[in-house]
């Protein structure tokens, strides 16, 4: 497995850097296979008066991005609750994947490897000719991700493991893009585009 390991605010020091593999390996070795890369982002809060100290950890599992963040005074108890936190995320998405795909007739698409899908090509040319620099709105962020058409229920599946609170999908049924969102007592909801 791929581990990429970010520090914000602080150095990654080789404690850090083991201490992190070994969790991280132990919550991940019942999922083996499934997971091929970890993204690991610690980081401590910047006002010295905040003892807040947080370990975010993003992984691919065939396709699905699961994400699990903890926080606490303690860095070290951050990458423990993370490391439980993620791997009782994976073990729903794994009963969830192999109770869905193994229904009689039922067969799982293959989600391609990134490997097949990135080219190792040169850029020819200048990327800058031409462009001026900008920076950007301040306080927008930009993300771009891939939108396939799903149901809501594998909408509020993805919700569950990328742990944020909302989630935007492309309905199958309808192709419209559609927000499934935790309600704040208890369930979902779904925000809908309005035929005019």
């Amino acid at each position: 497995m791929k581990l990429l390991i970010h520090g914000r605010n602080l150095d990654v020091t080789p404690a850090i850097r083991e201490y992190t593999e070994e969790k991280l390996s132990r919550a991940l070795n019942n999922f083996n296979g499934l997971v091929k890369e970890a993204d690991v982002h610690l980081s401590v809060a910047r006002n010295p008066r905040v003892p807040q100290q947080t370990a975010e950890v993003t992984v691919f599992a065939n396709g699905t991005v699961i994400r699990a963040q903890e926080r606490s005074e303690n860095l070290y108890a951050s990458i423990d609750l993370v490391a439980g936190k993620l791997s009782r995320q994976l073990r729903r998405h794994k009963e969830r994947h192999s109770d869905h795909h193994h229904s009689p007739g039922h067969n799982a698409s293959q989600t391609a490897n990134t490997s097949d899908v990135v080219v190792d090509a040169p850029v020819e040319g200048s990327l800058l000719e031409g462009r001026t620099a900008e920076l950007p709105n301040r306080g927008v962020r930009r993300k771009y991700f891939a939108m396939p058409a799903m149901s809501l229920e594998d909408a509020m599946h993805q919700l569950d493991v990328i742990d944020h609170d909302f989630y935007v999908f492309r309905d199958s049924q309808n192709g419209s893009i559609q927000v499934v969102y935790r309600r704040n007592h208890g369930g979902y909801g779904v925000i809908q585009p309005r035929e005019s």
